[in-house]
């Protein structure tokens, strides 16, 4: 079986999905309609995948290049020849498969494309329809993204959930000590993580918002925020509107490998985001045993229960998020019993190296008998 993956940049989920491609024994070609679009990947590419290049890419992606772009597509289908196309975003990568002809077409949803661009306008629904019409079978990561699909005609059936999930043996419960909370004198502090990008869908700014009112109550707060984005500015300005400078450590993109260590050195995971399938960053806290407060939203629901891995407050509320903080804070002992919750939720729904097996059953769904994996 060959498999031509196309994504719109080279982010650690795409890392990921080749990595086990090519592990599973699957010829993998890459194709990467963008550079920089989002946060890359700092490791490079698994050495079986091969690279598939074109002229057509851009920065960014614009509409009234997709004709063109579908042309060099073909091209590089007609010199890679793969015998599946395996892509998305739905209204990028997914869309440009689509209007290459090439069949059959493994979409996949990377969770706000369905669930928040496709009804953005006239035109991207149409898109979406458009594409969704000529997938063989779509790959989404929660029941939100079937059920959003199935509004636009997709049949359920032909959906395949797939939370992805993380590694488990990378991602586990503390072993060892706290370096970096010995660095900043926050030994007997109560610290926060926030790692999700700083862009308006994921609400770092609500996330930071409330973590300064309810520092205000409880001095012994602190907050490691990662990651970067368009929102800087204004993140910025919050902690210095706010005086958080010296209760806010700032630690910017990090590399994969360190990943597990920032979830060890906190207390709790936070998340604000307005928008999301099943948060790959959620289910790496639950790995690592944390207890979680998070957005009341739809992809969210389908994995936390209310006092059980940990809290929702009501999405957007800086004031809800801020009382949920404090009685997080005042319950010291409820967090032991949630911290084996969250990893029990981890061992039994979110191990990658099981929920990728559904991905390649999808695959010999749709193919010809011939086109199997190497032995």
């Amino acid at each position: 079986m060959h498999v031509l993956y196309f994504s719109r940049d080279y982010t650690p989920h795409d890392h990921r999905f080749l990595t086990s491609l090519v592990g599973a024994g699957i010829d993998t070609t890459f194709l990467r309609l963008e550079r920089g679009a989002r946060q890359v990947e700092d490791r490079p590419l698994p050495p079986q995948v091969l690279l598939a290049s074109w002229r057509g890419g851009r920065i960014p992606f614009r509409w009234r290049d997709a004709p063109g772009l579908a042309v060099s597509l073909r091209q590089v289908i007609a010199a890679v020849k793969p015998d599946i196309i395996h892509a998305g975003p739905v209204q990028t990568c997914a869309f440009l498969a689509s209007l290459s002809g090439f069949k059959p077409l493994v979409t996949m949803s990377w969770g706000s494309d369905l669930l928040k661009d496709a009804n953005r306008n006239v035109w991207l629904r149409l898109v979406t329809r458009w594409t969704l019409r000529r997938t063989a079978v779509l790959v989404g990561d929660c029941r939100a993204v079937q059920q959003k699909a199935a509004e636009f005609g997709f049949s359920p059936s032909r959906v395949t959930l797939f939370p992805w999930g993380v590694d488990l043996d990378r991602f586990q419960p503390l072993t060892g000590e706290r370096p970096l909370r010995q660095r900043l004198g926050w030994q007997d502090s109560f610290v926060l993580l926030c790692l999700r990008s700083w862009e308006p869908i994921y609400g770092v700014d609500v996330a930071l918002r409330g973590f300064a009112l309810a520092a205000r109550q409880e001095p012994r707060l602190r907050l490691i925020l990662l990651g970067g984005g368009s929102q800087a500015g204004l993140i910025h300005q919050v902690i210095e509107e706010n005086e958080l400078r010296d209760r806010v450590y700032l630690g910017g993109q990090v590399r994969q490998a360190d990943l597990p260590g920032y979830y060890q050195e906190s207390d709790l995971y936070l998340s604000a985001s307005h928008s999301d399938g099943t948060s790959v960053s959620l289910l790496e806290a639950l790995a690592c045993g944390k207890p979680v407060l998070v957005s009341d939203i739809p992809g969210n629901r389908e994995w936390i229960t209310q006092g059980q891995e940990g809290w929702f407050f009501p999405d957007g509320s800086v004031d809800s998020l801020a009382d949920a903080i404090l009685r997080a804070v005042h319950s010291p002992e409820r967090l032991p019993g949630m911290s084996l919750a969250a990893r029990r939720l981890a061992e039994s729904r979110a191990d990658w190296q099981k929920n990728f097996q559904r991905l390649l059953a999808a695959y010999q769904n749709i193919l010809p008998r011939k086109a199997t994996p190497r032995q």
